[in-house]
């Protein structure tokens, strides 16, 4: 019925929309799996690689704050095309560094501009598609992380592996297609100006800050996302090199960890989803938190198996890890005084990019890497850290309710 109600427009803008998302989302995703080669290659440790990666999410922290103050006095495409530009030049530069300092330097450059893209589609979104239609216009633009898991990751990875450019080939060929994307964008988007009709009724920072600080449920909700994050991207960045090392992955067969999964969560998330409408997204959330401690702990404490063992074990991480994600981003949505849920999530997305990044850094602190064998050691204490995050979460989440005082 929706899909009837949209139009072909509005289907092309939103396919636009997912291909910027989806650049942005593998020029991300690329680098943990680019892991145990920019550690051969540069002779570098787990401390210095999770600095690679958390340096990209600093940045986006810093620039998603300080765009907040800014970034509606502008017209949303002109604004989303600056950006983009930016974040092609910074993924351009990844593929042409050649060395850990100027690659640390390029990935703080992306992460300036890229940290802002996703949160600015979602604004586009909800500027050009009418509210009864942007459930099906949302679902569209977030298919590109599903896809940027079974297709762009594989893909990067493989021309990583065979091509001549080595690890440099994924940041190449994304800084081209995405030159591709922007022409597309410049032609086919439309000027979005209508919010600067409001532009002076827009509050500063400090002011939006106050009146999320105020409400203790908000707080409560930013508190929620943050605890996740860390204990996600504690493991996130070590999972492929783990694999390498202490598994016996080859580096050109860590693509497949990344097929299987987003397979996977393309069956099972649409089922979380109505499971989370239909039992309440308190108790789906607590299930599939408490569920991820398994995988987690089998990932982390992993000896030399299988390699479909292992993809195994990939797979259910992956669904359980999206088990959870989903009911409790409705839940922190649905927990926020409406007139300030813009400001809200731009926020709470900035914070999440912090904790993404303090995650990695953590983990890079606790990861050693044994010379004499090569593998990784202390791996399953960042697993229990994770671990304990998870059930924090589950308290937290437990005392979460929704912006009419409810509880979920």
């Amino acid at each position: 019925m929706f899909a009837a109600l949209m139009t072909k427009k509005e289907k092309t803008l939103l396919f636009v929309l997912a291909a910027i998302n989806f650049t942005n989302i593998m020029d991300f995703m690329i680098m943990m799996p680019l892991g145990p080669q920019l550690m051969r290659l540069f002779q570098i440790g787990p401390q210095e690689f999770s600095i690679v990666v958390s340096s990209y999410t600093f940045s986006a922290f810093v620039s998603g704050m300080m765009s907040s103050m800014i970034i509606d006095k502008f017209d949303r495409k002109k604004s989303l095309l600056f950006m983009y530009a930016g974040f092609i030049l910074g993924t351009f530069l990844c593929g042409m560094a050649n060395s850990y300092y100027l690659l640390i330097a390029a990935r703080i450059f992306t992460g300036l501009f890229g940290g802002v893209i996703g949160a600015m589609v979602l604004s586009i979104v909800g500027d050009l598609i009418p509210f009864e239609r942007r459930g099906q216009a949302m679902g569209i633009v977030m298919s590109s992380f599903s896809v940027a898991s079974i297709a762009g990751v594989p893909f990067g990875l493989f021309i990583a592996t065979h091509s001549s450019f080595g690890w440099q080939a994924p940041f190449l060929f994304l800084a081209v297609f995405g030159l591709l994307i922007f022409a597309m964008v410049y032609r086919m988007l439309p000027a979005i100006s209508a919010h600067l009709e409001d532009r002076d009724k827009k509050q500063p920072l400090l002011k939006v800050f106050a009146n999320i600080l105020e409400e203790p449920n908000q707080r409560k909700a930013i508190f929620l996302s943050m605890v996740m994050m860390l204990g996600h991207f504690a493991i996130i960045p070590f999972i492929s090199p783990s694999m390498v090392a202490n598994v016996g992955f080859s580096e050109s067969q860590l693509q497949y960890i990344y097929l299987v999964g987003g397979l996977a969560t393309i069956f099972t998330s649409p089922y979380i989803g109505k499971m989370s409408d239909q039992y309440g997204k308190f108790k789906i959330f607590a299930i599939f938190a408490s569920l991820c401690a398994l995988p987690v702990f089998a990932i982390t404490n992993m000896p030399q198996i299988s390699i479909y063992l292992a993809l195994a074990v990939a797979a259910i991480f992956f669904i359980f890890v999206s088990g959870r994600m989903i009911p409790m981003q409705a839940m922190i949505t649905a927990s926020v005084n409406p007139k300030f849920r813009g400001s809200f999530m731009s926020i709470n997305s900035s914070l999440q990019q912090l904790m993404a990044g303090l995650g990695s850094l953590l983990a890079g602190l606790i990861v050693v890497k044994d010379e004499v064998s090569g593998r990784l050691l202390n791996y399953q204490y960042v697993g229990y850290v994770s671990i304990l995050m998870g059930f924090l979460a589950i308290y937290l989440a437990s005392q979460l309710k929704n912006s009419e005082g409810k509880s979920f």
